[in-house]
């Protein structure tokens, strides 16, 4: 649950502190009462300065390992059954995407996913991962990080899923971003090779948000839709 994960955090990062809480029932959802943050989520441009902040942040968030002798109730820890986790993952938004793509586009996708993920380098981890990293989930005051929200995708698994949002939404947009980023990131705690885990990435974030779409609402969605099926068609042509 949400709130486990600002326990497991809280000593590690900024992050909201828990008021209060209550779980909810068969009917209703839970709902929690968190301090604020100072500060608005990063929008905009994004400078070095900032980048560099965030790479620390993220790095932190990836130090916090999971606990042996902790029994969580909902923060699962997927890192030994990565490789069958992802697959899940993909296979499952496919369900959704082969109904809003061309044939042709979901099955060139499918062989690109099986022959990519055969050259991942080893997982890494374990560690906490959010799995919405991005832009509206970091909260900033005067340039620097004040607060990371939202955990309700967060588990326990492989760093590498992690950087790629912000590689989409920062890095890609802001030139110098991922160098400084990077730099921030290798203060704390050594850093993957992204040039070998960012490529697949983007592509299972291109193929696996048009399935989010669908299940959201494509007409809600539609220029986000319309987005990452520029990217998909983009990927799959310079693989032909």
């Amino acid at each position: 649950m949400k709130y486990e994960a600002i326990e497991i955090l809280s000593d590690a990062l900024p992050v909201p502190e828990l008021l209060g809480y209550w779980e909810g029932n068969d009917e209703i959802q839970g709902a929690l009462v968190l301090s604020e943050i100072k500060g608005q989520p990063v929008s905009g441009n994004v400078d070095e300065i900032l980048a560099y902040d965030i790479g620390i942040h993220h790095a932190k968030l990836h130090s916090v390992l999971p606990q042996e002798n902790n029994s969580y109730k909902g923060i699962s820890n997927v890192y030994e059954q990565w490789s069958a986790f992802s697959e899940t993952h993909f296979y499952g938004f496919a369900e959704d995407v082969k109904e809003v793509i061309p044939e042709n586009l979901l099955l060139q996708s499918i062989e690109l996913f099986e022959e990519q993920r055969k050259c991942l380098p080893k997982p890494d981890g374990p560690s906490f991962i959010h799995m919405d990293f991005r832009p509206a989930n970091i909260i900033v005051h005067e340039n620097e990080v004040s607060g990371i929200i939202d955990f309700e995708s967060a588990r326990f698994g492989s760093t590498e899923m992690d950087f790629t949002k912000i590689n989409r939404d920062i890095f890609v947009k802001n030139p110098g971003t991922l160098e400084a980023y990077k730099k921030g990131y290798q203060s704390i705690r050594p850093l993957i090779d992204l040039e070998v885990v960012l490529p697949f990435y983007r592509f299972t974030d291109a193929f696996n948000s048009l399935g989010w779409c669908k299940r959201r609402g494509i007409e809600k969605h539609q220029r986000f839709f319309n987005e990452n099926y520029i990217i998909l068609k983009s990927i799959l042509l310079n693989q032909s």
